[in-house]
């Protein structure tokens, strides 16, 4: 030790040391980028899960090595590659639905999470970033076997209860069958537990889905506001049955001196974010028995963001952690009137997680609260030249992929 030691001081040789020894204790792997892409460090476990020995990876461009995979096998682009967003950004990112092809072609089911390194002179992130990755090929495969049993258990129920759903209403048809009033509220009883059941039976088996990695997408580029005003029309007429005020706005940006509406381009299944937009615009109008539902959709160069605000009975602090967790439902005089199967949040988290964004909630307990979603914007160039290397894929005589 006093081989290092100066002034009481350990010198930088000492920490590097140390530095290389833990790194190479480390079972995960960890890899250092610097903002021009470069491969600058590479432990022992990124070796052993990459194929590529620490001497050679060191000094390429982390594309070469670091290569990513979406669910239907092929590269991840930019717009959702963890490590180019971490860089382009200089935001902590993560996967855990994304493969790692290996050196020798093998396809590694991955968890990843990418953060921006801080210089400590001046507090603010210097361009490079470190990733922690570790192979998860067992738990996903664990989580295939229970997700399968799911999958089966819920689509042999939905049969039957598909039958039952369809008695129960030629017995309420006045053409098919005659009820008294007794008769028929029980039977109507009935039939909304019949539809909850399917319903939970339906969200088992997209939150299998989505927690295995078997969640059918199909990603392109798609303006965000154009969805988000959708759903948001869509959504006012059940807001006025309820006497609440449904508003939708879109932050302006200044353009060569004109004031216009900008294109919130991302890169997402259409269906799939929908899905997540009508959820939580849905919820809000649930949750809220009187005022108001704000939507607004914002952003700047590298992020969109919706924003939905209600007026309603808000969430507790200690719940706020644990919402979007699997099964978990606030419990309050409100979510026990108006029910649900504890999934739905569950499920948006995956689908936002699919795109590398973030959702989460901001409330106060009495006073209402507002859900934020996060998604990687892509400039119009950007959008433009995807949507151009989409056309060339197609071809233009019959539609196959050329």
């Amino acid at each position: 030790m006093a081989l290092f030691k100066k002034s009481g001081k350990i010198t930088a040789a000492a920490q590097a040391v140390n530095s290389d020894f833990i790194l190479a204790a480390i079972q995960d792997g960890v890899v250092t980028i610097s903002a021009d892409g470069v491969i600058r460090s590479f432990n022992p476990a990124a070796a052993a899960m990459t194929g590529w020995n620490s001497q050679e990876a060191v000094g390429l461009d982390y594309r070469s090595v670091l290569k990513l995979l979406d669910s239907q096998a092929k590269p991840l682009p930019d717009q959702v590659n963890v490590f180019a967003q971490s860089l382009m950004t200089g935001q902590i990112t993560k996967d855990s639905g994304s493969v790692l092809q290996t050196r020798n072609n093998k396809n590694l089911a991955v968890s990843i999470i990418v953060s921006p390194v801080i210089d400590p002179s001046s507090g603010q992130p210097n361009g490079s970033v470190v990733a922690v990755f570790r192979d998860i090929s067992k738990e996903k495969e664990d989580e295939a076997r229970r997700s399968d049993f799911i999958s089966t258990a819920s689509h042999e129920m939905r049969t039957p209860i598909t039958a039952i759903e369809g008695y129960l209403a030629l017995a309420l048809n006045p053409k098919t069958a005659q009820i008294d009033e007794r008769g028929r509220s029980l039977l109507e009883k009935a039939s909304v537990s019949t539809k909850h059941l399917g319903e939970l039976f339906r969200d088992l088996l997209t939150s299998s889905k989505a927690e295995d990695g078997r969640l059918i997408t199909y990603p392109s580029v798609v303006d965000a506001g154009k969805i988000i005003e959708q759903v948001a029309e869509a959504a006012r007429f059940h807001a006025q049955e309820k006497g609440l005020e449904l508003t939708f706005a879109v932050n302006s940006e200044q353009t060569g001196g004109k004031v216009v509406r900008p294109l919130y381009y991302v890169y997402a299944d259409p269906n799939r974010i929908q899905e997540v937009f009508q959820n939580i615009i849905d919820n809000a109008i649930k949750y809220t028995m009187a005022g108001q539902v704000e939507v607004r959709l914002t952003g700047d160069n590298n992020t969109i963001q919706i924003q939905v605000k209600d007026t309603g009975g808000g969430i507790k602090a200690e719940d706020i952690p644990h919402l979007f967790q699997k099964f978990y439902r606030v419990d309050n005089s409100t979510t026990r009137t108006v029910g649900g199967t504890g999934l739905g949040l569950f499920i948006c988290r995956k689908i936002i997680e699919l795109y590398n964004g973030r959702i989460w909630v901001e409330s106060e307990y009495g006073k209402g609260s507002t859900f934020f979603i996060n998604l990687p914007r892509l400039s119009t160039q950007q959008a433009e030249e995807m949507l151009q290397q989409q056309a060339t894929t197609v071809s233009p005589l019959d539609g196959t992929p050329g």
